[in-house]
C-alpha cells in the first residue's frame, strides 16, 4: 500500500474536528478517528477508485460522519489535502499548495 501523509493544513481541520467531537460526547473523537483510519486504509489500497473533483484530485466520504478527505495520489505518495465538511463550501480547499 502507498504511503500518505497530511497537508498541515488538513492536520489543522482533523485535530479541531477531534476536539469539537471529544466536547460532545466522550469516546465520540475516537469513533471519528477510527473512520478517518478507515477511510484511509481505503483510499491506500486503492485509490483510483474514488470521485475525481478536479484534475488527480479524489474526495472520500468518511463512514458515519459529515465529512469528506480531499486527495491526491502522485509519485507513490498519497496526500490528504482537506478533511471537509459535507456541508461546508466544496471550493474552500482549492488554494492549498500540494507537497
Amino acid at each position: 500500500m502507498r504511503p500518505y501523509c497530511f497537508h498541515p493544513e488538513a492536520e489543522e481541520e482533523l485535530d479541531e474536528i477531534m476536539r469539537f467531537y471529544k466536547s460532545r460526547q466522550i469516546g465520540l473523537e475516537r469513533c471519528f478517528f477510527e473512520a478517518i483510519e478507515d477511510t484511509i486504509f481505503r483510499i491506500r489500497r486503492n485509490p483510483l477508485m474514488y470521485r475525481q473533483v478536479e484534475g488527480d484530485i479524489r474526495k472520500c466520504r468518511v463512514p458515519r460522519f459529515p465529512y469528506g478527505l480531499i486527495y491526491c495520489s502522485k509519485d507513490d505518495l498519497i496526500e490528504v489535502i482537506a478533511v471537509m465538511p459535507l456541508r461546508r463550501n466544496p471550493d474552500y480547499w482549492k488554494g492549498r499548495t500540494l507537497l
